[in-house]
């Protein structure tokens, strides 16, 4: 059963002297850093809310009898009229 993997990434080298920096003063490794920050943001991923889209609906009479049969040009256009589109 393999309980590591090894895999190379590619990160610009600031963030990784940062890193590199970070791991020095509190006497721990890179991979412990990246490691931690990989649960953190897998942790956040999964507490996030699914984005749900509003009800934007409201209380009328459907369309208006002007416009039965027409396609989607003909009531863009109508909805425009007037307003330079």
């Amino acid at each position: 059963m393999v309980t590591h993997m090894k895999t190379t990434i590619d990160i610009s080298t600031a963030l990784y002297e940062e890193v590199r920096r970070v791991a020095q003063e509190e006497n721990t490794t890179i991979k412990a850093i990246i490691e931690e920050g990989l649960r953190h943001t897998l942790a956040a991923h999964k507490q996030r809310v699914p984005f749900a889209l509003r009800n934007a609906t409201f209380n009328g009479n459907g369309l208006q009898p002007e416009f039965a049969g027409a396609s989607w040009n003909q009531i863009r256009d109508s909805a425009y009229e007037g307003r330079g589109g």
